[in-house]
């Protein structure tokens, strides 16, 4: 093709390209932000441009005007607000961000429990809420995720149990809830769930470790040896006083004895002396 047919192409392109119009701004995702604001406490001052007026059109096509947002084809698809010292909550309104595909907003310090409305998030794939303050209990919900790769919530003070319907996110690569308050046994379906080649477990202890009350494999039965080992210090301590007592009688038995026979032989005369007449 000749240089000057070339640049009429490209040109004609950019011209066809320039008058497409611009998607317009999703009210979900405003109102997805708005309430995420609310609920958010920023002592630094890190999210200065999370302004109405920017939730209004946070987007542009592939260009986003938020700190801390990625957008795609004029949609929020990532949220990743992490190490901001962030306080508050999480808004449920989070489910409005129907596109997003990555949610982190790990190490701040935000507190309450995660929202069971997640479950709307039908194309969430990284779910990363660690080092945080979050409490209550894992929702079952999240099992709705059905893209879900990544489940991080390790260092929180989460309780409950692992809810069995996780183990139904055939997706799920990477997953740690260690370090909560976790309670309960381990899905069967989580802890024994193999990688790609069948040959290694995908989640192993380090998943699970720090929870004191939760057991199962990978972690052992520690119902079991939690019992075992109070039973054996209990047997130990029985064992340990009985014979501690025995000893003890044993040596007031051979001293009274030892006694016994010095009296008898260097004070006779005056034990009989005292001894009255009848």
């Amino acid at each position: 093709m000749e240089t000057g047919s070339l640049r009429r192409l490209v040109l004609l392109l950019l011209l066809a390209f320039s008058g497409l119009p611009e998607s317009a701004p999703d009210p979900d995702d405003e109102s997805c932000l708005t309430h995420l604001s609310e609920t958010l406490v920023d002592p630094n001052n890190n999210l200065h441009n999370w302004t109405k007026t920017t939730f209004q059109n946070p987007c542009s096509g592939f260009t986003s005007y938020l700190q801390g947002a990625t957008c795609n084809n004029g949609r929020i698809y990532k949220l990743s607000l992490t190490n901001l010292a962030l306080q508050g909550s999480l808004s449920p309104y989070l489910s409005n961000c129907t596109n997003l595909q990555t949610l982190d907003l790990s190490s701040n310090s935000l507190t309450g429990p995660i929202p069971a409305d997640l479950q709307t998030l039908v194309n969430l794939a990284v779910l990363n809420l660690s080092s945080n303050r979050l409490s209550g209990q894992i929702p079952p919900q999240l099992a709705f995720c059905a893209y879900l790769n990544v489940i991080d919530l390790h260092d929180n003070v989460l309780t409950g149990q692992i809810p069995q319907q996780l183990g139904l996110l055939v997706r799920l690569s990477a997953f740690d809830v260690s370090n909560n308050r976790l309670s309960g046994p381990i899905p069967a379906s989580l802890g024994n769930r193999s990688s790609g080649s069948g040959n290694l477990v995908r989640f192993n202890a380090t998943s699970f470790v720090g929870n004191k009350d939760l057991y199962g494999y990978p972690l052992g039965d520690g119902k079991g040896r939690g019992g075992l080992s109070i039973l054996a210090i209990v047997g130990i301590g029985l064992g340990s006083g009985l014979v501690s007592l025995v000893l003890s009688f044993s040596a007031v038995c051979v001293w009274l004895r030892v006694s016994e026979k010095k009296m008898g032989s260097s004070d006779e005369g005056k034990i009989t002396q005292l001894m009255p007449d009848y």
